[in-house]
């Protein structure tokens, strides 16, 4: 039913995660809550430069159901905010996977291992 692409990794919070070649990562919304949310009419996004830890609120996502906080999946520095998908929020809804947030480096010691695999993520929302 949901779109989860086998190659990225998940968080509880409904998050996509991909690790990018240079081992930095792209993050955005599942297929899943974008399409529980309902339409999205603001992103709040992390600042570059921001340094974040794992399960910290980073920004929020207004829709046109609910606010919500967004939070970072992983320890490190917000390295890119995506401010096309700031200023058209609604891009999420029509390409959830095609539209990232923002982009972290690990923090030295911080990994992608307690993140969800598609697998995982699938049978979490049925």
């Amino acid at each position: 039913m949901w779109n989860v692409p086998a190659d990225l990794r998940y968080t509880d919070q409904h998050e996509w995660v991909r690790t990018e070649a240079d081992g930095t990562l792209t993050i955005g919304f599942t297929d899943p809550v974008q399409d529980t949310l309902g339409d999205i009419v603001l992103l709040e996004l992390p600042p570059v430069g921001k340094q974040v830890t794992a399960g910290e609120a980073v920004g929020v996502v207004e829709s046109v159901k609910v606010s919500s906080e967004i939070y970072s999946p992983v320890t490190g520095e917000v390295i890119a905010a995506n401010a096309d998908a700031a200023d058209n929020p609604g891009e999420v809804n029509s390409d959830a996977y095609g539209t990232w947030l923002y982009r972290i480096r690990l923090a030295a010691g911080a990994s992608t291992d307690r993140l969800l695999t598609a697998a995982e993520y699938a049978r979490k929302v049925g």
